[in-house]
C-alpha cells in the first residue's frame, strides 16, 4: 500500500465530521463519520460543494460571509452552516477550516472539522439570525480588528455588502483621522481597554461619503477557545453634527453682525449731520443753480464724483444730496476725513483688521469700504491719502475687492466713492505728490461747489436759516436780523465760507440779551456798529462794543443751562423738564452737560 493511500485510509478513519476541499470549495475527500451523518457516498459528493446540500440560508451566509472571510484570511472559527441530509434531515453544525498552502504560498486543499449543534447552539444561531436582521447599526471585529459579522443596518448605511466587508479590517471604513489612534496594531490595546460608550468616529461609506457616529463597544471573550471579539453599536449622528455645526455658523455670524452693527453704529453716529447740521441746501443764486444741475446729471449714474470748493463751502452736503438722489439712497453714506487719520492707521481704517494685525489691535474691526457696501463713500479731503496707500484705494475701485489687515481672504464690495478736495490735485498730480490713475478715476465727473461770496443773496438765507436753528439750540427766543446786519451779511467776503457763516451766528446768540442779535460782536471785520435802540429795542446799560472771550462764552451758555436744570428741579427729559424748557432734545442737553462737566449737586 502506497504512502498516499495509506494517509487516505488514515483520513477516512479519523472520529470526527471532516473533509478535504480543493481550490475551487468542492469536496474531494470526507470522513466515514460524515458519510454516516449526512448520508451522502463519497461518489455522490465528488465535484460538488458544502453550498450545494446546505439550506438556502446557509448558502447565503457561505457566499457572503464565509468565503469572502476564507479567501482573505485563510481560516474560519466556528462558523454556522446547515445541511440537508441525503434523507431531507436538517443537520446545524460549526465548521472551522484551515487551508494549506505549500512552499510556495500556493494553495494546496481545506481542512474542514464540523460540529454538530446542541440546542444551546441552536439558540446561538438563531441569535446570529437576530443580529443580522436587527433595524441597528452592528459589527463584530475579532481581536486583531477584522470584521467577523456586521447587521443588515449597517451594510444599508454604508452601501456595501456583506461579502464586501467580512474579513476585512475596519480600519478600512474609517477616516484617516479615526483610524489614526488605532494604526500599529492598537486595536488589540484598545480592545484591552475594556467596555465604551458614545466614542465619535468618522466612517467612509462607499460612494466615499464621510459618516459621523458615535460607537458603543462591549468585549466578549469565548470561553471554550478564548478568541476575544468586540461588538461595536453605531448611532449615525451625521445630520445632527451638521445641524449643530450650522447652528454655531449662525450663532457666529449673529455675534460677527452685532459686532458690525455695533461698529457701523459708533461710525454712523459720528456722520449724522457732523458739519452741516442743517440738512439740505439753501440758496437760489445762479452759481447754485448751476452746481444743483451738475447734481442732478450724475446722482442717478454709478460714476465717481470729485466734488471741488474751498474748505467750508458745502461740500459733505453736496455728497448728501448725491446720495439721497442717488438708487443707494436706502444705503448707507459713511464718511472718512482723510486729513484727520494717522499715516499708519489709512489702511486700517479703510479696509479694516483682525485682531492681532498690530500692536494695539485687540479685536477685529471693520474698516469703511466694508461698511459703506451697498451705499456711498465719501473721502473728504482725499488729497491727504499718502502715496503708499493710493495704489490700494485704486486696486478697490477698479477690482472691488480689499483685504483686511493681517489677513488673507479677499472680501468683495459694492461701493460708489464719492471724494472732495480743496487742492489742485492736477498740481498735486504734477508734482508727483497724487497719482494720475487715481485722480482720472476719482474724477470720473468732477462737481464744484461754489465760494459763499459768490452766491450773492444766498448768504441772507442761509443765515436766517442757521438763526433759527441755532436759537432752537441754545434754548434762545426767535430773533431776526436788522436791514444794516443783512447788508454787512452781503457785504463780507466769507473766507471761510457757510462754516465761517454757522460759527459767527452762534457767536452772535451766545452775546446777544433778549431780541438783541449782536452780530457786532460776532463779525467785528464788517464793521457793524452797535444796535440802536430803534432798531432792535433799549439798551441794556452793559458796554456792548466790550469783546467777550471763548472762555466766557462757554460760562454764559453753561449758566443757562444750569438754570434749566434748576428750574426744572435738574429732570432733564419730560414735559417742564430742562431740554423742554430749552427747546432742545433730552440727548442734546445731556451731551452737553458731559462736554461742560455739569452735574446734579449732591
Amino acid at each position: 500500500m502506497s504512502t498516499e493511500n495509506r494517509y487516505t485510509r488514515l483520513f477516512r478513519r479519523l472520529p470526527a465530521l471532516a473533509t478535504l476541499m480543493d481550490a475551487e470549495g468542492r469536496f474531494i475527500d470526507v470522513t466515514d463519520a460524515w458519510v454516516r451523518r449526512l448520508g451522502y457516498s463519497r461518489d455522490r459528493l465528488r465535484g460538488l460543494s458544502p453550498a450545494d446540500i446546505a439550506t438556502p440560508a446557509s448558502v447565503k451566509y457561505i457566499r457572503e460571509e464565509h468565503l469572502p472571510q476564507f479567501r482573505r484570511t485563510g481560516r474560519l472559527d466556528h462558523v454556522s452552516v446547515d445541511f440537508v441530509t441525503g434523507g431531507g434531515e436538517q443537520v446545524s453544525m460549526l465548521a472551522t477550516t484551515v487551508a494549506e498552502y505549500d512552499t510556495d504560498g500556493t494553495f494546496l486543499y481545506s481542512v474542514s472539522v464540523f460540529t454538530e449543534l446542541s440546542d444551546h447552539e441552536h439558540l446561538e444561531s438563531r441569535y446570529r439570525d437576530r443580529y443580522q436582521s436587527t433595524p441597528a447599526m452592528l459589527h463584530t471585529v475579532d481581536s486583531d480588528g477584522r470584521i467577523r459579522a456586521v447587521s443588515n443596518h449597517w451594510l444599508d448605511k454604508l452601501g456595501y455588502a456583506r461579502a464586501e466587508v467580512i474579513g476585512r479590517s475596519i480600519l478600512e471604513f474609517m477616516t484617516e483621522s479615526s483610524r489614526a489612534p488605532l494604526a500599529d496594531g492598537k486595536v488589540r490595546d484598545f480592545i484591552a481597554g475594556g467596555d465604551r460608550i458614545n466614542l465619535p468616529r468618522q466612517m467612509v461609506t462607499k460612494s466615499g461619503e464621510v459618516m459621523d457616529v458615535l460607537m458603543s463597544s462591549r468585549v466578549e471573550e469565548d470561553s471554550l477557545t478564548g478568541d476575544v471579539t468586540l461588538l461595536v453599536a453605531s448611532k449615525d449622528v451625521t445630520d445632527r453634527n451638521r445641524a449643530e455645526a450650522k447652528l454655531r455658523d449662525a450663532y457666529g455670524e449673529i455675534a460677527r453682525l452685532h459686532d458690525e452693527l455695533e461698529h457701523e453704529r459708533d461710525y454712523l453716529r459720528e456722520e449724522v449731520n457732523v458739519a452741516m447740521d442743517f440738512g439740505q441746501i439753501i440758496g437760489d443764486s445762479a452759481a447754485l443753480r448751476r452746481m444743483m444741475a451738475r447734481i442732478e446729471a450724475v446722482a442717478s449714474t454709478p460714476a465717481s464724483v470729485l466734488i471741488i470748493g474751498e474748505t467750508g463751502s458745502g461740500k459733505e452736503l453736496v455728497s448728501m444730496a448725491i446720495h439721497t438722489r442717488s438708487a443707494r439712497a436706502d444705503g448707507p453714506l459713511v464718511k472718512v476725513n482723510c486729513a484727520s487719520v494717522p499715516a499708519e492707521l489709512f489702511e486700517s481704517e479703510f479696509f479694516g483688521h483682525v485682531r492681532g494685525a498690530f500692536t494695539g489691535a485687540h479685536q477685529d474691526r471693520i474698516g469703511r469700504f466694508q461698511l459703506a457696501d451697498g451705499g456711498t463713500l465719501f473721502l473728504d479731503e482725499v488729497g491727504e491719502i499718502p502715496m503708499s496707500l493710493q495704489s490700494k484705494l485704486l486696486r478697490v475701485l477698479q477690482e472691488k475687492e480689499f483685504e483686511r489687515v493681517g489677513e488673507d481672504r479677499s472680501r468683495s464690495v459694492d461701493v460708489r466713492v464719492i471724494a472732495a478736495t480743496n487742492k489742485d490735485l492736477e498740481k498735486a498730480v504734477a508734482a508727483g505728490e497724487f497719482r494720475e490713475d487715481l485722480y482720472y478715476r476719482l474724477s470720473v465727473f468732477p462737481v464744484e461747489v461754489p465760494p459763499l461770496r459768490e452766491r450773492g443773496d444766498d448768504v441772507v438765507m442761509i443765515a436766517i436759516h442757521v438763526l433759527e436753528q441755532v436759537c432752537r439750540d441754545f434754548g434762545r427766543e426767535s430773533m431776526t436780523l436788522t436791514r444794516k446786519q443783512v447788508d454787512a451779511l452781503r457785504a463780507y467776503n466769507w473766507p471761510g465760507n457757510i462754516r465761517e457763516l454757522k460759527n459767527v451766528i452762534e457767536r452772535a446768540v451766545i452775546l446777544s440779551d433778549n431780541h438783541h442779535l449782536r452780530l457786532d460782536l460776532s463779525l467785528t471785520d464788517a464793521g457793524l456798529a452797535p444796535p440802536s435802540s430803534g432798531e432792535v429795542g433799549v439798551d441794556d446799560g452793559r458796554n456792548q462794543s466790550e469783546y467777550v472771550t471763548d472762555e466766557a462764552m462757554r460760562a454764559r451758555v453753561r449758566d443757562n443751562l444750569v438754570a434749566a436744570l434748576e428750574a426744572a428741579a435738574w429732570r432733564v427729559s419730560g414735559k417742564a423738564g430742562a431740554a423742554d424748557r430749552l427747546g432742545i432734545k433730552p440727548s442734546t442737553l445731556t451731551d452737553r452737560m458731559r462736554s461742560m462737566g455739569i452735574r446734579r449737586p449732591d
